[in-house]
């Protein structure tokens, strides 16, 4: 069948496209490199002739809340902040969303079902059968269409067509509008600058990994200084079952230290659910026989990363307390990123046979005043929230070591983390920790 007839009836301009929405309205974005940037862009046009627009996105890229930082026009919410984000929440303009990756379809399915009225989703040109594929971004894109009372696709030659598991595809006939975007590329994610502590930290990290093991990488230059450690320490037949797919992990394909052959599920494919990272890697994703893109509820579900032997999942945190309460997303009130799919892989690493959670940070860092402080305290601040559980920590890596937290009380948990805590501050945790009890009488002087 011929779909290109139905392809131009429902073909429109960005500026219709923004002209279909209404004051009130539940606006959802496509995340990550699913961002319709061009429509984003003509709806900001719109902003004096609309009130109370509420947006939910991801890693948004818009300017929305810059137009209106009063949000007299639009309400802008996210599931992740990205940088922008960021400082759009710093100046009360993005409220979080707070939910775990893996529950995206079910969110939108379930709990969402009729508060999307427009789904606006980046996707690849149209193929011969009459789909769309979501590209770099398959998390919940599938989802939001099914409920959204409209869908429109924004059409981009830049994105990649990425063979996946399923829901990676839409079509036509559930589309019902199409807009073209020749003015955006997919936006790229340069790699994080790499400090000499993020390298002690990778080279700890890859002494921990062996032959055959599947590996998830998080966000930040800790994951990214692993791979290519990876390489150099000569590792054979690794995997790939993370949530996000990266620059790294294309090298250690290309390189030949991943190839999946030893996977217990899906041998052979790099499964993610997204992708962030430069020019170079989308047009290496497309239609990469290697690769496999599915449903977030499919890559972060613990019980099917659990099924892959030798999981490995690597993670970055902002700072934990001596129990081993983990937050990795908030400085306080202010929310900096999101939980992610970090707790789900540290879950599903852990239940794996064989399989190791890693969170990562630095000892310490400088302050905007460029004092030293602990990346390591003895309780979390006010407003820090837990993004994993001092119950489901297992390894915690500093540039001074590695500890596993898995069965120890609190007061070896103490110790073990004062152990590697910068040595600047290690004295004065250690006399917080009896204060608080941590450490108590009788375990003062024990080793841990």
């Amino acid at each position: 069948m011929d779909y290109r007839e139905e392809y131009k009836r429902k073909l429109i301009s960005a500026e219709e496209a923004a002209g279909l929405v209404n004051s009130g309205m539940w606006i959802d974005y496509g995340a990550i490199c699913g961002f319709p940037s061009l429509i984003d862009q003509k709806l900001i046009e719109r902003a004096g002739e609309l009130k109370e627009v509420k947006i939910r996105a991801e890693h948004s890229h818009t300017r929305i809340p810059e137009f209106d930082p009063k949000q007299e026009h639009f309400i802008h919410n996210s599931w992740f902040l990205g940088k922008v984000e960021r400082e759009y929440h710093k100046n009360g303009a993005c409220s979080y969303i707070p939910f775990g990756l893996s529950e995206g379809p079910r969110m939108y399915r379930e709990w969402l079902k009729d508060d999307v009225d427009i789904t606006f989703i980046e996707v690849t040109p149209m193929d011969e059968n009459g789909n769309f594929n979501f590209g770099t971004a398959v998390t919940r894109q599938k989802a939001a269409c099914e409920v959204a009372k409209t869908v429109v696709v924004e059409v981009n030659e830049h994105q990649p067509w990425v063979y996946g598991g399923y829901d990676e595809v839409v079509h036509i006939s559930q589309v019902d509008h199409v807009v073209e975007n020749y003015e955006f590329k997919i936006p790229e994610f340069p790699a994080a600058e790499i400090t000499p502590e993020d390298e002690v930290i990778a080279g700890l990290l890859a002494e921990q990994i062996e032959d055959g093991a599947t590996i998830q990488l998080g966000v930040g230059a800790i994951p990214s200084v692993v791979g290519k450690l990876l390489i150099q320490h000569g590792l054979k037949d690794l995997g790939i079952h993370s949530e996000m797919f990266n620059d790294s992990m294309m090298e250690l394909i290309e390189a030949g230290v991943v190839t999946g052959k030893k996977k217990s599920v899906n041998p052979g494919k790099a499964v993610h659910c997204f992708a962030a990272g430069s020019e170079k890697l989308y047009k290496y994703m497309d239609r990469n026989p290697a690769l496999a893109g599915f449903p977030v509820d499919y890559t972060n579900d613990p019980y099917i990363i659990a099924q892959n032997e030798k999981q490995i999942a690597i993670n970055s945190s902002l700072r934990l307390d001596l129990r081993g309460q983990v937050c990795s997303e908030s400085v306080g009130t202010r929310q900096i990123s999101g939980t992610g799919g970090q707790l789900e892989f540290t879950r599903g690493a852990y239940m794996s046979p064989g399989g190791k959670a890693f969170i990562c940070l630095h000892a310490a860092r400088r302050n905007k005043d460029g004092k030293l402080v602990s990346n390591i305290v003895p309780v979390l601040e006010l407003g820090d929230m837990v993004t994993v559980p001092a119950s489901d920590v297992s390894y915690i890596v500093t540039e001074y070591g590695i500890v596993n937290l898995k069965g120890k009380s609190v007061w070896q948990r103490a110790k073990m983390l004062i152990s590697i805590a910068h040595p600047d501050f290690r004295d004065e945790l250690t006399e917080a920790a009896r204060k608080a009890s941590f450490i108590t009488r009788g375990t003062a002087d024990l080793h841990w």
